[in-house]
């Protein structure tokens, strides 16, 4: 399954980082990432790929959430078929 991941928060040392470690602890693949700092903001979007077919997106959102609380950020992750079928036109 892949999924759309989306950092936004203060630009930091580390957000990058903390964000990788945990999708590699979960067999979560990085197919393509676009972030840029636009006056003092980080913005990330990374498409992911699931190894696993017992991955949860769900236990990785709650993974995230320390990553959040911990570097003041907002993630989200989101089924890709779910965030094409809420973008389209």
């Amino acid at each position: 399954m892949k999924a759309v991941l989306t950092v936004i928060g203060k630009d930091k040392v580390g957000i990058i980082a903390a964000v990788s470690k945990v999708l590699s602890e979960n067999n979560v693949n990085i197919l393509d990432i676009s972030q840029t700092i636009m006056q003092g903001m980080f913005t990330m979007i990374m498409l992911v790929r699931f190894n696993e077919p017992e991955s949860d997106i769900n236990v990785l959102s709650g993974k995230m959430s320390e990553i959040e609380k911990d570097m003041g950020l907002s993630i989200h992750i989101q089924n890709e078929e779910v965030f094409n079928s809420m973008h389209r036109i």
